[in-house]
């Protein structure tokens, strides 16, 4: 069994394993997906949709996402400043 993602300050019964991250992909466009850099959203980058992840589930239903623009993709994505 692989470990969770760790995330300080969250109940570790609210994380998603890394594997399963691994298998999920956007339910429209069928591509992988990005764990937004503060691990609360799966970005499809291809659909331009951010999915959230609420208490460790990821809602992958298209009326749960949010669009987002190109700018914000690369600013979701992206790891936070130390």
């Amino acid at each position: 069994m692989s470990a969770p993602v760790s995330v300080p300050g969250v109940n570790p019964r609210h994380v998603v394993d890394r594997r399963t991250l691994e298998m999920l992909v956007c339910p429209l466009t069928k591509t992988r997906m990005t764990l937004s850099a503060d691990r609360s959203e799966l970005i499809s980058v291809a659909a331009r949709l951010a999915f959230p992840i609420r208490k460790g589930v990821p809602l992958l239903a298209l009326d749960e996402a949010r669009s987002i623009e190109p700018e914000e993709i690369k600013a979701l994505t992206r790891p936070p400043a130390p």
